[in-house]
C-alpha cells in the first residue's frame, strides 16, 4: 500500500535529482512485539536492530561519518575530566558571595588567582568548541 509519505519522498527525490534513501517502510506491531524488539535492541536503535535481524552481518549502517557533533573526542575527554575534578561552580559561588558581602579583599594574589581562573575557563571553553567542531574564534 502506497502512503502519502512514500509519494512525497518519491516526488522530492525526483525534484532534487539527488540519490536518496528509499522511502521508509512501515510495519505494524503489537505492543508485546515492539516491547520484545526494544528489549532485544539494547543500546542500538530499533531500526538498526531490525535491519541486523533481517540482514545479519550484511546490514548497512545508516549513520554516516561526520554526523556527530563531537569532532575531537580527546578534547572532549580533557574537558569532562577537568570539569569532574574541579569545584568551579562552588568556587565561583563563594567568590560571588564574598564580593556581595564586601568580604573579599582584593590583593595582588587574589587578582592573580582570579585571572588564572578566567584563563582556565577560557581553555575549557576552547576545548569544548574544538570538540564540537568549531574554532574558539568562531564562538560567541
Amino acid at each position: 500500500m502506497t502512503t502519502l509519505r512514500h509519494e512525497f519522498n518519491e516526488i522530492a527525490a525526483r525534484k532534487s535529482g539527488k540519490d536518496r534513501y528509499p522511502a521508509p517502510f512501515s510495519l505494524r506491531l503489537s505492543h508485546e512485539e515492539r516491547a520484545r524488539l526494544v528489549a532485544e535492541a539494547g543500546r542500538k536503535s530499533l531500526g538498526e536492530h531490525i535491519r541486523y535481524r533481517l540482514f545479519g552481518q550484511n546490514a548497512e549502517r545508516r549513520k554516516r561519518p561526520g554526523n556527530s557533533p563531537v569532532k575531537d573526542q580527546e578534547a572532549l575527554g580533557r574537558v569532562l575530566g577537568a570539569l569532574g575534578k574541579s569545584r568551579l561552580s562552588s568556587n565561583l559561588n563563594q567568590l560571588a558571595k564574598a564580593v556581595n558581602t564586601g568580604s573579599l579583599p582584593v590583593t595582588p594574589e587574589t587578582e592573580a588567582d582570579l585571572r588564572q581562573a578566567c584563563r582556565d575557563v577560557a581553555a575549557i571553553r576552547a576545548d569544548l568548541l574544538r570538540a564540537l567542531g568549531s574554532s574558539p574564534e568562531d564562538g560567541p
